[in-house]
């Protein structure tokens, strides 16, 4: 990724394969004169121009429309030209090879992966978070995680995100003040309410951080892993859940023997559900091997499902603790079959324990809103913005920091310095998920997973 260079670059910037339109967008300063010879005309800004696009031998390549962006009125900050033809493979790599035939003497070369959104980051169009929505909601697997990310586009995350800053900010600059006149310094830290202040900054900084938590699901996922001992009806419950027969259904205990894997969406959710070989101690080798994985399967989810029938409800989890960790991870018990117990011997469903019946669907309603609450989100609740893991963490360390100063505010003889610090630490903690205070490699990072184009 090339961070400080400000050559001119071009790329196509829509998806492979046939289209009605396809984009060849070029970026970067003083783009005029290439402009001019590609164009053969000098395009007004912000026009849309009609006309053929031709090589440097005046050969047609397609007819489409030119609309010329200055800066720092363009999506970059820089000259942007956009040459919209048709959207075939051949035509638009004609389009970018004359392109940048034309542009070598101004040194225009292709485009890095995210490049186009890295330039608008470094010429302050759009800050760190708002560049990773852009990703975002180009991968959105759902309407929800599209209406999230256009959200976190739109800069309301990082206006949430620059409200905690200013009041950092706002007590770094206090605090370091008082740092000159040690004189002062209990009445000066008294009169202007620190203690008080970080002690309201925590709170606020723990409902931002429990909403972007909520946040993180909707691009990330979950990932749910059907467990439980051979024949209480995993597959049965899989195919139950997403409406069709993916999982093979067999009255002949064991006869899953590999991991099975499908996605499904929940409320806008993007859900991973892994149906797994039943878990027992036997001597088959190859049902081992299933074993294993599902054992695998089980370290690598978010969510268990833990499967057991209704009519002898011991779960054999227990069993395979020293195997597996179920630290960090929601663990839902699933009664199943409950269509062959006699009525009114159900056990009592709760948050973390629902009965079902794969056969009939009963219950399916109550098991999918439970795998759903584990996330933090209640039926039809709708993000204010789209988050990663990076974030939670970056928040998670800043509000560590902040906790550490209000114990240096509490204390008697009042360690201004380290005071100071912890907040100066949180300050960053929060300036790199807008890339304020940001490393090279960490951008570099997140820019390369882009398309080219964007």
């Amino acid at each position: 990724m090339f961070l400080q260079d400000t050559a001119p670059i071009a790329a196509i910037s829509t998806a492979p394969g046939r289209g009605g339109i396809g984009v060849v967008r070029i970026s970067g300063q003083n783009l005029d004169s290439l402009a001019f010879a590609l164009l053969k005309t000098k395009p007004i800004p912000r026009h849309a121009h009609y006309l053929p696009f031709t090589n440097e031998n005046g050969e047609l390549i397609d007819n489409g429309i030119a609309i010329f962006f200055r800066a720092p009125y363009s999506y970059t900050g820089e000259d942007v030209l956009e040459l919209q033809g048709h959207g075939g493979t051949a035509v638009l790599q004609a389009l970018l090879s004359n392109v940048l035939k034309q542009g070598k003497d101004i040194g225009l070369r292709l485009a890095e992966p995210g490049e186009f959104s890295l330039r608008a980051f470094l010429n302050d169009k759009i800050d760190l978070v708002q560049a990773e929505a852009v990703s975002d909601l180009i991968n959105a697997s759902s309407f929800a995680a599209a209406q999230a990310a256009a959200l976190t586009l739109s800069g309301r995350f990082s206006s949430e995100i620059n409200k905690l800053t200013e009041e950092i900010v706002a007590l770094r600059t206090l605090v370091e003040a008082t740092l000159d006149f040690p004189e002062e310094e209990i009445e000066f830290i008294e009169k202007y309410q620190v203690k008080q202040r970080i002690g309201q900054l925590v709170q606020q900084f723990e409902v931002f951080l429990t909403t972007t938590k909520r946040s993180v699901y909707l691009s990330e996922g979950l990932r749910v892993v059907l467990a439980g001992e051979p024949n209480v009806g995993k597959s049965s419950l899989m195919n139950a859940l997403f409406g069709e027969n993916i999982a093979i259904v067999s009255h002949i205990a064991g006869t899953t023997r590999d991991s099975i894997r499908d996605n499904l969406e929940l409320d806008g959710i993007p859900i991973t559900v892994t149906d797994t070989a039943g878990l027992r101690s036997t001597n088959d080798v190859i049902e081992q091997l299933g074993i294993g994985r599902t054992l695998l399967a089980i370290q690598a989810s978010n969510v268990i499902l833990d499967i057991v029938d209704s009519r002898k409800p011991e779960s054999v989890l227990i069993g395979f603790s020293s195997e597996i960790s179920l630290a960090n991870k929601h663990v839902i018990s699933v009664f199943n079959k409950t269509d062959l117990l006699e009525k009114n011997t159900t056990s009592s469903p709760s948050p973390n324990r629902v009965n079902v019946s794969a056969l009939t669907g009963e219950g399916l309603c109550k098991l999918k809103e439970a795998i759903l609450q584990q996330t933090g989100r209640q039926v039809g609740e709708r993000s204010p913005w789209l988050a990663r893991k990076r974030h939670v963490m970056a928040i998670e360390m800043g509000m560590d920091h902040l906790k550490q100063s209000y114990a240096f505010a509490s204390e008697d003889d009042r360690v201004l310095d380290l005071l100071a610090e912890e907040l100066r630490l949180c300050h960053f903690r929060m300036g790199t998920i807008t890339g304020h205070m940001s490393a090279d490699d960490l951008l570099g990072k997140i820019f390369s997973d882009f398309c080219i184009g964007k």
